[in-house]
């Protein structure tokens, strides 16, 4: 994969990225550090991409680790003020009012159900990803589905 190329799939995948980030991280500017971090990342590990029809997940999934880092670094500080300034899919808005219920849900529910149904991964790679048991992934897509229906009803 040439210069260009990269770089134009880390400006295709983007915001990928920074959802995936932004959906374990409790703040913008901590989730584009981690965007950030991750771009770093895979351009010294180009040589590990293996297929490049796989660079979107394979960029999400380096952004994803940078963030679990960079959380596990942090003390835990939450911004109420960002907690509503994820950018929205692009289908999103025929969805009035579940992105902000999403990003309302807590960080561990928040997270499974952005690389769930956002991201298109299956219960194996969040797994995976996140370094949990599949059940767990399970559980939480099913407390996180009833905690927005409950949410959903209440507008």
């Amino acid at each position: 994969m040439t210069r260009e190329e990269f770089s134009a799939a880390v400006t295709a995948h983007g915001r990928a990225m920074f959802r995936a980030a932004r959906s374990v991280l409790d703040c913008d500017a901590d989730a584009e550090d981690a965007v950030g971090e991750a771009v770093l990342s895979a351009w010294k590990d180009l040589h590990r991409l293996r297929d490049p029809e796989a660079v979107r997940a394979w960029l999400v999934k380096i952004a994803l680790n940078c963030a679990l880092r960079q959380r596990r670094r942090k003390s835990g500080v939450t911004y109420l003020e960002d907690l509503g300034d994820v950018p929205a899919p692009e289908d999103a808005p025929r969805y009035s009012g579940l992105w902000e219920a999403v990003c309302a849900l807590p960080p561990e529910r928040r997270a499974v159900v952005t690389l769930f149904y956002y991201e298109d991964l299956t219960v194996e790679q969040i797994a995976r990803y996140l370094r949990l048991p599949p059940g767990t992934v399970k559980s939480r897509l099913a407390r996180a589905r009833k905690q927005l229906k409950d949410m959903l009803k209440e507008d």
